[in-house]
């Protein structure tokens, strides 16, 4: 089983992948047979290709991550975190909790995400603002 710090430093770079990575770079962290299930209870995505294909939709999306909280037990981490993605017309925010098995070599075997659009904060952008 990985130690608390390993779980803890994948988080941060599950994070930082999902904040400004390419979809591959989101589905390398998983090991090949992991399961995504995002929001719970949507259809349970298996395998390194399907996950990436998930991860697809952030591709080109000028996003931004934040952890906001991070407990860790054992081989699981449940963490809070926000997501904010700018579009050329709106600002989308959800802050899902996820919850995350990892394997000895610290992959992420299975994600859970638990929001759902009620979560959703989505803000109007003035025609030709500036983009961040």
């Amino acid at each position: 089983m990985p130690s608390t710090e390993t779980i803890r430093g994948r988080v941060a770079d599950y994070l930082t992948a999902v904040g400004a990575g390419r979809p591959a770079d989101i589905a390398a962290l998983y090991a090949p047979d992991a399961t995504v299930e995002d929001p719970v209870g949507a259809e349970i995505r298996s395998g390194l290709s399907a996950i990436e294909e998930f991860y697809g939709a952030l591709d080109g999306v000028d996003r931004d991550t934040e952890l906001i909280s991070l407990r860790v037990a054992g081989d699981t981490a449940a963490f809070h975190f926000r997501v904010t993605t700018r579009t050329a017309d709106q600002v989308i925010v959800v802050e899902p909790i996820d919850v995350m098995t990892f394997d000895a070599d610290a992959r992420i075997t299975s994600m859970r995400a638990i929001w759902s659009s009620d979560d959703l904060s989505i803000e109007s952008r003035a025609a030709g603002a500036d983009h961040e």
